[in-house]
């Protein structure tokens, strides 16, 4: 017994925690059940509740808020929903913000009722853009929506007797049985229910009292009940003798939660082989068991209405890879969306309202356009192109999420390990600019924000408007994250617990030679060539790194940085400089001050505009109550760090670390410059000393190309 009480008490704690996770209240709030009457007091206080699947959706990403920024000098809206808020980032979308606009725009177009809610939503892209991921979000994001006070909708159940009949209470009673519950097989909205003579005058109060708060449409009540609920409408109508407010004390309204785990509101269609596609998957079959009780298969109680497009009524149905289905089942859609009405097998039509989102790749989209026996189909489509990332930091975003600090502890990733691979990708997706003396690589780096001399905003935005395809070919992200997957399970990252960019960059490349998807030689000669684009880059970023981490001593470049200062208000008022050695008044020393403008390519002829434009720059400062520091300027901050890199490599002597000799004193100082990469650019120590190696050997063999 004794072995048994810890057990007990670490049982009851752990209940514990999971009791202090449940909220009591808002389930009970999310399972609501009341009489017709007391829903249609909250319609009057709440006629949102009311809202089509349209108006739901726009409001749920909506809610969730967004930020307004520039982008390629373009107005662009970034919406916090498609960060995926519901599951801590897990679906996070990023860098698509323009095809999401145009899906927002689409929602909203609906939810107004300006026609898009007449058509089917296709996402189309390449493989790997994010389509599935969109469509994901958009029903965790719905399901979210439906469980908070705002997202509240109803749908109802009737009373009626074990068999489902109605039948009196007793012989010769008025009352109908009320012993059982039997649930609106499509969630139907409540208000269906309500004769479609009086309807016009009860949606007239309920508009009155509406205030949306994110589009202007009004709320619509359209349709018939679902053949189950017109049945049973009708037999109690007839047994009430059109009494209709008797009937609906056979009524049990209940609050429902979309789910597509539940099979409420939220549809998934995947297609099959042809030989096992069947329209009933889609629209619901008989139920052979019931037709024995019933007595006819085209008694609405002897079906079931099962087929996605039931159950995603109120809600969303995604069909993946749409263009893969079946005609017969193409067709289907198109009166599911047209007429917002679908043909369930030996029954009338019923109407439905759900959004149907549909998601294909370029190769079926294609196949569709030239099918003249589709154009219906095309007619009732919007399309929103998907692409791939073009910008850098949005690329590395992705696989940060897969394999940042908080996935990945038990192995080192060295930095620009990610960027580096997400660089590649970014390139392969661009498209050779047209602008004379720009390189692909600068192109890449102007769509991520970063300036290069002579070239503007409005420059970003010609680049961007010249190549309207731009993302919709290249590498997928999942090739990158399968070789970066690759590569920290390989044998050398497992033995150094480490993987850096190189070790990335091989494996990216050995995976060319049998990529599934490339089966153009000149296009895998072109990948390989912006790989050796890549390394160079990567070089370049090291050797920089690297160059501050050796001129990264604060006092030296505040006393450089101080120097230079005072020369140059010598040089610009026409002053001499005291020197403090020798406490002579002498000119100012050009010879210093060019040392430092070369490093930043500032010519002889533009070097009194140059030290003109730091005095005002000083100047402006003190008039706004701000210091000048060494750090201010950014462009003078890194011509200081170029001349004292300069200075101090030859003390440090970097090129002997290749030799297998290295003094004390030069080790000493080799230590302080690793402790600072480590310290300011994230290495470890076994990262820090390759690529304090391989910057050494570079400089070993005269490399002294001047990064962009």
């Amino acid at each position: 017994m004794s072995e048994g009480r810890p057990n007990h008490a670490t049982a009851q704690d752990l209940a514990a925690l999971v009791d202090a996770r449940l909220d009591r209240q808002r389930f009970q709030d999310q399972h609501w059940t009341g009489t017709f009457w007391e829903y249609l007091d909250i319609c009057l206080g709440n006629p949102g509740v009311v809202r089509n699947a349209y108006q739901r959706l726009h409001d749920a990403v909506m809610a969730h808020g967004c930020e307004k920024y520039k982008l390629f000098k373009k107005d662009c809206v970034r919406y916090h929903f498609f960060s995926d808020p519901f599951d801590h980032g897990a679906d996070g979308i990023f860098g698509l913000d323009f095809a999401l606009m145009q899906l927002v725009d689409f929602l909203r177009s609906a939810a107004e009722g300006y026609g898009t809610d007449k058509r089917v939503l296709l996402l189309h892209g390449p493989v790997g853009s994010s389509k599935s991921t969109i469509a994901r979000l958009l029903k965790k994001g719905i399901e979210h929506y439906s469980r908070t006070p705002e997202g509240a909708l109803y749908s109802f159940s009737w009373l009626l007797d074990e068999s489902c009949e109605v039948s009196a209470v007793g012989p010769g009673s008025a009352e109908a049985a009320r012993t059982h519950e039997f649930k609106c097989p499509m969630h139907e909205e409540p208000l269906v229910l309500i004769p479609r003579e009086a309807r016009a005058d009860v949606m007239a109060r309920l508009n009155a009292a509406y205030k949306p708060r994110h589009h202007g449409g009004k709320l619509r009540l359209q349709g018939e009940p679902d053949p189950f609920c017109r049945k049973v409408l009708e037999d109690l109508m007839t047994f009430y003798q059109g009494d209709w407010r008797r009937v609906m004390n056979h009524v049990k309204v209940r609050r429902i939660v979309l789910s597509e785990k539940d099979r409420v509101g939220i549809g998934t269609f995947q297609p099959k082989d042809e030989k096992n596609q069947d329209s009933t998957e889609l629209t619901g079959d008989i139920n052979y068991r019931k037709i024995a009780q019933y007595g006819s298969d085209s008694d609405p109680r002897a079906f079931n209405f099962d087929g996605e497009l039931n159950i995603a009524n109120r809600g969303i149905c995604e069909f993946i890879e749409i263009l893969k289905l079946d005609v017969a089942f193409l067709y289907d859609l198109l009166g599911a969306t047209q007429e917002h009405t679908i043909k369930p097998k030996k029954f009338a039509q019923t109407y439905i309202d759900e959004v149907i989102v549909g998601h294909t790749n370029e190769p079926e989209y294609k196949r569709l356009q030239s099918n003249e026996m589709m154009e219906a189909f095309r007619d009732r489509t919007i399309k929103i192109d998907v692409p791939y990332n073009i910008r850098l930091g949005d690329e590395v975003k992705i696989y940060l999420k897969d394999f940042g600090p908080e996935r990945i502890r038990a192995i080192h990733i060295a930095p620009h390990t990610l960027e580096v691979a997400a660089m590649w990708a970014v390139l392969t997706r661009l498209e050779d600019p047209k602008k004379a003396g720009l390189s692909l690589l600068q192109k890449m780096k102007l769509y991520d924000g970063k300036s290069i001399p002579g070239f503007t905003e409005d420059s970003v935005r010609e680049l961007k408007e010249e190549a309207p395809r731009e993302g919709m070919s290249g590498i997928s992200p999942r090739y990158i994250q399968d070789k970066i997957s690759n590569t920290l399970v390989g044998h050398q990252a497992v033995e150094e617990r480490g993987i850096n960019p190189f070790m990335v960059i091989n494996e990216l490349e050995s995976g060319l030679s049998h990529h599934s998807l490339i089966s153009d030689e000149n296009t895998r000669k072109r990948y390989r060539e912006l790989l050796a684009v890549v390394k160079e880059e990567y070089e370049d970023i090291i050797k920089g790194e690297v160059q501050r981490a050796i001129s990264a001593d604060e006092d030296a470049i505040r006393r450089l940085c101080a120097n230079y200062i005072e020369n140059v208000r010598a040089y610009t008022q026409k002053e001499r400089v005291k020197n403090r050695y020798t406490g002579r008044d002498d000119e100012p020393d050009d010879r210093l001050m060019r040392a430092i403008e070369e490093k930043i390519d500032i010519p002889e002829s533009r070097k009194d505009d140059f030290r003109q434009e730091i005095m005002n720059y000083i100047g402006a400062l003190s008039l706004d109550g701000k210091k000048f520091e060494y750090n201010t300027n950014a462009r003078l901050y890194r011509a200081l760090e170029l001349k004292l890199f300069e200075d101090q490599r030859d003390t440090i002597k970097l090129k002997n670390l290749v030799s297998s000799v290295v003094d004390d004193e030069t080790q000493a100082k080799i230590d302080v410059v690793k402790q600072r990469l480590i310290k300011n650019f994230g290495y470890n120590d076994a990262s820090a000393t390759d690529v304090l190696n391989y910057v050494a050997s570079i400089f070993a063999r005269g490399d002294t190309k001047k990064r962009e």
